[in-house]
């Protein structure tokens, strides 16, 4: 039963400084969050995963604490940032759960460092590299800085 408290810090990875949780102990798990989430978006499900396994919760670029920085946020970028994060915590192999962005990180997480994946969960991705174009440009509009007004944040 997940019972300790996380920890949480700052990790240098490729110019950025990529908050992260651990929580509990156990066989690794890396959780990556979608788009315009945070770790705290992912908390109905993480005292559940964290009951057996050790849960490494990352804020990817541009998202919670993790500021964004002078570079495109791809997937494949941030497969990269992944990566080095768990071999900077001296993990090398986890289990990945990636929802929506984060499946399609972590589709690129096994793809170019398949030593890292052990085994994978992608829910609510697109299928294909376009799967979201059709709807996106009607969306984006709406996009605006005070959608995000509220949304967390580095103090």
């Amino acid at each position: 039963m997940a019972t300790n408290e996380p920890r949480s810090g700052y990790a240098p990875v490729n110019g950025l400084s990529v908050y992260h949780e651990i929580h509990d102990e156990g066989p690794p798990l890396l959780l990556l969050h979608g788009a315009s989430m945070t770790i705290d978006l992912m908390g109905p499900i993480l005292p559940g995963l964290a009951e057996s396994r050790q849960v490494i919760a990352v804020e990817q670029q541009a998202h919670g604490h993790t500021v964004d920085i002078a570079r495109p946020i791809t997937h494949e970028q941030m497969a990269d940032d992944a990566a080095l994060l768990l071999d900077q915590l001296g993990v090398d192999r986890a289990d990945v759960v990636g929802y929506s962005m984060g499946g399609g990180v972590a589709r690129q997480l096994a793809i170019r460092h398949p030593t890292v994946v052990r085994e994978m969960v992608v829910a609510s991705a697109p299928s294909t590299s376009d799967g979201m174009h059709a709807v996106a440009p009607d969306m984006f509009p709406s996009m605006t800085p005070e959608l995000f007004a509220g949304s967390p944040h580095p103090p």
